[in-house]
This record gives C-alpha cells, structure tokens and sequence, in this order.
C-alpha cells in the first residue's frame, strides 16, 4: 500500500506543478486553489508513504514522478520540445525509479 501512496502522491505533484503554469502567479482563484489542494494532497500521501519506506528512496521516487509526469505534460499541454534527447534523459528518470522500487 505505501507504493500505491507514493505513486499517487507523485500524480498529485504532477497536477501542482501544472497548475502553477494556469494560476498566473496565483491570481487565478480556481486554478490557483486546486493547485494547493494538489500539494496538501501530494504532501499528505507522501507521508503516509513514508510511514514504511525509506525516505531517501520516497523522496526520489516522488520528485521522479513528478518530474516524468510534468516533463510529459509540458510536451503535451504546452508545445515544449520532445527531443530524442529530452526523452532519452526521462527514459533515465523512469529507469531510476524503477531501480529505487526494485532496490527497496
């Protein structure tokens, strides 16, 4: 179950990190408290993550998810550039959070 946590909580840091983009410097009033409902969930479920596992790995499994999760939706939402190399480096990131799972 902590897995299940972690991987969601790095979902919900997927939904902050892009919705920091349409608050607009939280001017946005909706976007803007969705936003922080999705970093007191994210944060929420990382601690309960990390009840059992170890926190240097929850740690870098969370940001890598996010990191995964936003790099996508960037390409996607916003046009940003899908280089062989942009997504070789993500490839890198997934391959490093696999290994943390596996390591744990």
């Amino acid at each position: 179950m902590p897995w299940i946590y972690l991987f969601l909580a790095g979902l919900f840091e997927v939904g902050w990190a892009i919705g920091l983009k349409y608050t607009e410097g939280f001017s946005r009033l909706w976007p803007s408290a969705l936003t922080i409902a999705c970093m007191i969930v994210s944060l929420g479920l990382l601690g309960l993550a990390l009840k059992t596992l170890p926190v240097g790995t929850a740690y870098a499994v969370w940001t890598g998810v996010g990191t995964v999760g936003t790099a996508l939706l960037g390409v996607w939402l916003f046009g940003e550039p899908a280089t062989a190399a942009r997504l070789a480096c993500i490839g890198l990131i997934v391959a490093g959070i696999a290994g943390l799972k596996l390591a744990a």
